[in-house]
């Protein structure tokens, strides 16, 4: 017999039904020569900080007296409820996995956990736990054969013929490790520094090697938002009729909004020329349509057309995958591999019976090995969903992958007209129009196309046009707030350099085909933040951390994302995105075969060791402001304990009507619990230096002192 382990019933039951007749037994599903049963996701997950290092007291309670903690080896546990209590449920259904993998009668088990790094790990994990392995190997001490099936989507087409192509299980033994290694690492950012900084702050901080990167992106573009500061500059425009037909001319010539004068002699220079056309060029061609959707893609349009959170989408792609309409959802890819070509060609078929005109392309912008990684594009399967089947929701995640797979196989060309107008205008400047129109609308039938007819004036080579130039007072805009799509783009190559950055015409096909090379380099190399996989459960965490919020499909920073980052300056823990990279590089490393999973876990380790050291520095530059609830001195008021707060330095009887308090920063520079300290006991703290005027912006170094119980500037 065969036993296989998927990932969660609903897979299980795809799989059972697939092969054929299943009868139900308790916890799994017979099926001729197969035992089918399943996980509930993660059965496993690693022990918390207790389980390594107790708290000095045995409280369990957080303490700064069992961090950093660097686990030598990491032990996997039952999973435990909210009440710290292993899952009863969970508990079951272990044991019955645990007694058909020792069954005497099974001699393979397969892997049939969602083909991922985290579904590989999820099912291992389980194999291992059955044969209470200690050693981290997956080879079976019972001798049973171990295979992974793999699954692109759930059809039952495609779950026997992946069946019949069972590969040995050691060939994914790189992307498990690769799943250990993030799990571990992320472990290791997840305990060590939420705990630290809820410790510092007296407030609950998830701090995460991703999640604070996400969170930081938004703040910052919000920040910069609310700092701009409009600018005045003037451009120069004309706007005048030839042969009754308005021509709309903009200068690259820009002047300062104190630059008037320079802007109308600019204009005049332009205004004693003749403004001829010198060259116009008309020809016919077609217009692609866009790519086969990735996750991050297909998310964006979703979130831009339907309003759509990142949580929504996923979580509706999830259900038609486990439904068999859609292949795989977690993809980073818009390509499909070679190796699918008489798959889609059955596919398309079936679309050209329901009345689609659709015929199978080869192109490379479709087919392409080198830009898949694991997974192909997210396409529709054989299987279409009968009508009045789908909820609302549902039908239009499924119709917005079904019409892209319909434009992209289209056997009708969108043909256009292209115009571009060259006018001179002297030898000051020379102006370039373009103008589109739609002949014949091909797969636009199909898919969303949101571009209108752009039409040109009917001039010819050696027309001339009038023109006057006038100073038009302009403002500098506000960079604008993170949506779902540019967020998402952001995320997927953080380090994209804009190439197009003030081009107002479209990009070159060479253009695309560069910038497309570049974000699939950075997914590659790991140099996006999170992946298709995880990301949107990241963000969905920080919304519900209430770090940031999604009005329609616009993101915002909220108070909450503020102290997040803010404090996490202040304490010098530096989580960017060029540190998140780093780890994401060292995974794909592992992915690859060129580093072990414990000299990525070493390299995170060594980064949060950072964290913790203790840095000797001059009072005058010390900007350690201890921990919440530390006792810093006495109240020169009262002569009560003077505790460090949240965001003071305060007398423990304020409750009693004790005023007395100094904020923890002050112009923008932290006071340390030893400049503090020196205050309470002797009046005055050293010379500190940095604190940032309010008014100018500029630095400053100066004493705090006490004079009548209140702290005060002394320079």
């Amino acid at each position: 017999m065969k036993l296989i382990i998927a990932e969660k019933p609903s897979l299980a039951k795809n799989i059972a039904d697939a092969i054929g007749n299943p009868s139900r037994c308790d916890g799994f599903l017979k099926c001729g020569e197969y035992y089918v049963t399943w996980a509930f996701g993660h059965l496993f997950s690693l022990a918390d900080i207790e389980h390594y290092k107790p708290s000095p007291d045995g409280s369990g309670r957080w303490q700064m007296g069992n961090l950093p903690c660097f686990p030598e080896k990491f032990d996997f546990e039952l999973r435990k409820g909210a009440d710290k209590k292993t899952d009863s449920g969970v508990v079951r259904q272990f044991g019955i996995i645990k007694t058909l993998c020792r069954r005497d009668d099974v001699d393979m088990i397969i892997n049939a956990g969602d083909s991922d790094r985290e579904g590989e790990i999820i099912v291992r994990l389980c194999i291992k736990g059955a044969f209470d392995h200690t050693d981290g190997e997956l080879k079976s001490r019972e001798g049973k054969k171990l295979a992974r099936l793999w699954l692109p989507d759930q059809t039952p087409q495609t779950v026997r013929a992946s069946l019949e192509e069972l590969k040995d299980e050691c060939e994914y033994d790189n992307l498990a490790s690769e799943g250990y290694a993030r799990t571990y690492i992320d472990w290791l950012y997840g305990v060590n520094l939420t705990r630290y900084a809820t410790l510092r702050t007296g407030t609950l901080l998830r701090v995460g090697r991703v999640i604070v990167p996400i969170v930081r992106a938004i703040y910052d573009r919000d920040m910069e938002i609310k700092n701009f500061v409009p600018g005045k500059y003037y451009a120069l425009v004309s706007n005048e009729e030839t042969n009754g037909e308005a021509i709309e001319l903009v200068s690259k010539q820009k002047f300062d909004g104190k630059a008037l004068a320079d802007a109308e002699k600019a204009c005049e220079a332009l205004n004693s020329c003749n403004a001829v056309i010198t060259d116009v060029k008309r020809k016919k061609g077609t217009i692609a349509p866009g790519k086969l959707y990735s996750l991050s893609k297909l998310q964006n349009v979703l979130g831009k057309k339907y309003k759509m959170s990142m949580a929504e989408s996923l979580e509706t792609v999830q259900k038609l995958y486990e439904k068999g309409y859609l292949t795989y959802p977690r993809t980073n890819s818009e390509y499909l591999a070679t190796a699918e070509k008489d798959k889609m060609k059955k596919i398309i078929e079936g679309c050209v019976r329901l009345g689609y005109p659709m015929k199978l392309k080869e192109d490379k912008t479709i087919f392409d090995d080198s830009k898949i990684e694991s997974h192909s594009a997210i396409t529709p399967t054989y299987k279409i969903p009968p009508k009045g089947e789908l909820s609302e929701t549902e039908m239009n995640v499924y119709s917005t992958v079904f019409r892209r797979f319909a434009a992209v196989f289209c056997s009708e060309d969108c043909t256009v007209d292209r115009t571009e107008m060259t006018i001179s205008v002297g030898n000051v400047e020379t102006f370039v129009l373009r103008g589109t129109v739609i002949l014949e609308k091909g797969w636009t039938k199909y898919d969303d196309y949101d571009k209108k007819d752009k039409i040109l004036p009917k001039l010819a080579k050696g027309d001339k046009v009038n023109i006057c130039f006038k100073p038009t007072e302009k403002e500098t805009s506000p960079p604008k707030h993170y949506t779902i799509e540019t967020l998402n783009n952001y995320l997927k190559n953080p380090f994209k350099e804009d190439k197009l950055k003030g081009k107002k015409d479209a990009a070159s096909a060479d253009d695309e085909t560069q910038s497309d090379a570049e974000d699939y380099k950075a997914i590659f190399e790991g140099l996006e933040l999170g992946t298709e996989a995880t990301r949107t459960g990241i963000i969905d965490n920080a919304r519900k951390s209430k770090y940031i919020e999604l009005k329609k499909d616009v993101y915002y920073i909220l108070p909450g994302g503020i102290f997040l980052i803010e404090s996490l300056a202040n304490m010098n823990i530096n989580m960017d995105k060029y540190k998140t990279s780093e780890v994401g590089r060292a995974l794909k490393k592992v992915f690859h075969g060129e580093m072990t999973v414990d000299e990525s876990v070493k390299l995170a380790e060594n980064e949060i060791a950072g964290y913790f050291g203790k840095n000797e520095l001059p009072p005058e530059l010390d900007t350690d402001t201890g921990f919440f609830g530390d006792v810093v001195g006495k109240c020169p008021k009262c002569g009560r304990d003077v505790v460090r707060y949240r965001y003071k330095y305060s007398c423990s009887g304020y409750k009693e009507g004790c005023d007395f308090g100094v904020g923890c920063y002050i112009c923008s520079r932290a006071i340390s619990v030893s400049n503090m300290k020196m205050l309470l006991e002797t009046g005055r703290t050293s010379k500190i230096q940095g604190f940032v005027s309010r008014k100018t912006g500029k630095t400053f170094d100066g004493f705090l002192v006490l004079k009548d119980g209140k702290a005060q500037f002394e320079f």
